[in-house]
């Protein structure tokens, strides 16, 4: 009998082990998933600095501007950072981003990190930034308003290849690649651009404080580097990222200790240029399809 208590001992001993074991796992395992739980929920709950990518072709964007509006309506971002990498795009998609960014600038800080390229649309949407932070060999500027056209006739004709066209006035479906540009309709599509290129200087006279003369000079479509942009008032500071957290930090009171998130979206393409990304992929050509209405962008190449 006492052969048999000490067998049973020794059994209840091992297992008394084993659960004890078991027990700390459970616990272990309990405890850091309640860490991670609680990392995850603060995380939820903290205060941070937004950060938008805003990269390549602009185009009017109601899924990018929804993203914006939530941003504006987040107390618990504190700020907003805009890394710009975009040569332009559609004046239509940069004043409305432009707008989206104003009304978070109404409410907490925002800061423009302008990447490789950021000009034309590009620019302007930087414009509604509070501070912009450039790279010295940064591409900017190019402030202005193209309207584009091909007239085709002559090949059309070499083909054998007559238009039939029928319309209610001279200046309907004007300018079109299916018939010469006459006088008159290049006459209304000039005072067309005339305007929207005015709104674009005013955008850069009154948030870059240049007088109408300066604006003017600098919004000739040219390009500066952002070395030439901070002398001539375009931009405000050499650097990047860090350079925009010490700004908020300095002047925002918003600590550069605080994190960030990055803020993804999906971007509006449309299913005839995804199927062309498919196809083809990332090329400049599939980038700069079916952009309508007025148009700000600079891309000097397509390789």
């Amino acid at each position: 009998m006492p052969k048999d208590l000490d067998k049973y001992f020794k059994v209840y001993d091992v297992l008394k082990k084993r659960n004890r074991w078991r027990l700390i796992a459970i616990l272990l395992f309990l405890g850091f998933a309640a860490f991670g739980f609680r990392t995850t929920f603060s995380n939820q709950f903290t205060d941070y600095v937004a950060i938008i990518d805003l990269t390549g072709i602009i185009r009017d964007d109601h899924k990018l501007r929804a993203v914006l509006n939530k941003i504006a309506h987040n107390k618990m971002a504190r700020a907003l950072i805009l890394r710009i990498n975009s040569p332009g795009g559609t004046m239509v998609g940069a004043e409305g981003l432009y707008h989206s960014i104003r009304e978070i600038s109404d409410k907490k800080p925002v800061v423009a990190v302008m990447g490789e390229v950021a000009t034309s649309a590009g620019y302007m949407v930087a414009l509604a930034a509070d501070r912009i932070v450039a790279r010295k060999t940064t591409i900017t500027g190019s402030v202005g308003v193209l309207m584009q056209s091909a007239d085709i006739t002559n090949l059309l004709e070499k083909l054998g290849i007559k238009p039939q066209i029928v319309k209610s006035s001279e200046l309907k479906a004007q300018p079109s690649p299916f018939e010469p540009f006459s006088s008159a309709a290049r006459e209304i599509s000039e005072i067309v651009v005339a305007y929207v290129h005015k709104y674009f200087l005013d955008l850069v006279s009154e948030r870059r404080k240049l007088s109408i003369t300066d604006a003017r000079r600098l919004s000739d479509g040219r390009i500066f580097t952002g070395g030439q942009a901070i002398e001539k008032g375009l931009v405000d500071e050499l650097g990047g990222e860090n350079e925009a957290r010490k700004w908020l930090d300095q002047k925002k009171n918003i600590s550069i200790q605080l994190g960030s998130r990055l803020i993804e979206y999906k971007k509006n393409q449309g299913i005839f240029r995804t199927v062309i990304r498919e196809l083809f992929g990332k090329t400049p050509i599939s980038n700069s399809l079916r952009l309508d209405g007025l148009i700000s962008l600079w891309q000097p190449t397509t390789r």
